[in-house]
Order: C-alpha cells, then structure tokens, then sequence
C-alpha cells in the first residue's frame, strides 16, 4: 500500500462548485485515470482519500491537499499526469510525492 500527497489548485474558473462536487470530480478523475486507489471495507465501499480543509465556496486556491491512498506501487508523477488528463478546466495538480 502506498499514500500519495498531490498539491492542487482551484482556479478562478471553477471557484464557484462546493467541497462536495469537487470532491466528485476528483473520483471521477481517478476513476478514468485508472488509478490503484484502495477502496473501503463493507457494505458501501469508497475511495480512501483524505482531503485538507474546505473552501468556502467563490474562494480559489493555490494550494489545497490531499491523500490517495493506492493498492499498488504507482510513481508519483505518473499520478499527477494521470489526474491532470481528465481533471476538469479550472483543476490541476500542481505537486505529487509520497508520504
């Protein structure tokens, strides 16, 4: 198992979407980047991913965080290239490393 930090950024263009839809767009952005992301046990499995503190909505950022957590050995890189291609406008990794 392997955790992974990525540094992103939430740009003007899409500062207006809530904590809720952007975490929704990172799924779906691991989902079709095919990421090794570990999933919870039980009845209702999710992603394990760990997000910084929310921003108020109309805010953008430059600095937000979060952790995936991956069921096998991925290079950092690989995962920021990876994200980049399917994040939406407004959304970009700036920074991946291991924790």
């Amino acid at each position: 198992m392997q955790q992974v930090k990525i540094k992103y950024t939430k740009g003007e263009i899409i500062k207006f979407i809530s904590h809720r839809d952007l975490m929704r767009a990172f799924h779906r952005a691991i989902r079709r980047a095919k990421l090794p992301i570990t999933f919870s046990q039980g009845f209702n499995p999710h992603m394990k991913v760990s997000w910084g503190q929310a921003l108020k909505v109309g805010q953008s950022s430059e600095g937000e965080e979060a952790t995936l957590q991956l069921d096998s050995w991925t290079r950092p890189n690989d995962v920021k290239e990876r994200l980049n291609q399917h994040l939406p406008p407004g959304l970009e990794v700036l920074e991946a490393f291991l924790v």
